[in-house]
């Protein structure tokens, strides 16, 4: 009988042994399923299973949006600014290796080893950039080319889709929601003090040229412009960045000329250039020298929407921002 309880027993411990080595196997069955996060990006998609650690950032505004999404401690490298980060960055910023003062080579990228690239422009991701997507992606590296500023006519909402997305990628929801949110509470007051336009301004938008001048038509500065009261001269060609014609610039007679300011040439430059040029002595905005200087970084489709919005706004309507 004594044998008999010692086999039951041994049988029993035996048997909770092998439910419990199940159940861990389990566990760690369940560990392994990774959610798998696929976002389109254009015309390539990404599949993330784990937030990126080692991440690289090319160009000024997505490298700024990584950092106002607390994301610098993933951030192994950071290229091509474009002015001064923002003061509320420059913190975190200073810890991040700068590779390369421009866009870095594919070796130097590679040196940093990266498990992420984000990308501002589709420069970014050329044979004279870092290499292309597929060429990364065969490296085991995802790359994210930041969509609102390489499509026609792109909207806030489309600056704060690659917020979230980003915010997905990185596993970071809760704090991309807050950024846009109060992204969208900023920008909505501004537009209040606008109040409502029955008349936009006709704004031209000088980014540099001297044969021709080279103008923002449907890119994020025409979205910007309208919501600040104004109206772009040229949105009604289906580009972004666009070439035109000084004739067709005093044709359209602007109200007010926003110099965007960046690169060598300096905005006293460009402003002497327009103020002497024969052509333009009748254009309005030259004739009042209504100029508003915006740095390219504002222009740019990332946090800074806000400044952009505030300056284009005080420019084109002074009075309704008086303290």
């Amino acid at each position: 009988m004594k044998k008999n309880v010692f086999f039951i027993l041994i049988a029993l411990i035996l048997l909770l042994a092998s439910c419990g080595s199940l159940k861990e196997e389990g566990k760690t069955k369940e560990a392994n399923n990774k959610e798998i996060v696929t976002i389109q990006n254009l015309d390539h998609e990404l599949k993330i299973t784990e937030p990126p650690k080692r991440a690289v950032s090319l160009n000024q505004h997505v490298t700024e949006i990584m950092l106002a999404l607390g994301l610098e401690d993933s951030m192994v490298g950071t290229a091509y600014l474009d002015d001064q980060i923002l003061p509320e960055y420059e913190e975190a910023y200073k810890n991040i290796p700068v590779l390369s003062k421009k866009y870095p080579s594919y070796e130097v990228l590679i040196a940093s080893e990266p498990d992420f690239v984000y990308g501002g422009w589709k420069s970014a991701f050329t044979e004279k950039g870092v290499g292309t997507i597929e060429q990364l992606k065969k490296d085991g590296i995802n790359a994210y080319l930041h969509e609102s500023s390489n499509k026609v006519a792109p909207t806030m909402e489309d600056v704060f889709q690659d917020i979230y997305n980003i915010g997905k990628i990185f596993g970071v929801e809760d704090r991309a929601e807050k950024l846009t949110n109060k992204i969208e509470k900023e920008m909505n007051e501004i537009e209040a003090k606008i109040g409502e336009v029955k008349d936009p301004i006709p704004v031209f938008i000088y980014d540099s040229g001297e044969k021709e001048p080279f103008t923002a038509a449907q890119n994020f500065m025409n979205d910007l412009i309208t919501r600040a009261g104004g109206e772009n001269i040229f949105g009604n060609i289906e580009k972004g960045w666009t070439s035109a014609s000084w004739e067709e610039v005093v044709k359209r007679n602007p109200e007010v000329i926003v110099i965007m300011d960046y690169g060598e040439e300096t905005v006293e430059q460009k402003k002497k250039f327009l103020e002497n040029h024969p052509i333009l002595q009748a254009v309005k905005a030259v004739k009042e020298k209504r100029f508003v200087v915006l740095p390219l970084s504002a222009g740019s489709e990332g946090v800074r929407s806000t400044i952009a919005l505030k300056t284009l706004a005080e420019g084109f309507y002074p009075e309704k921002f008086l303290e």
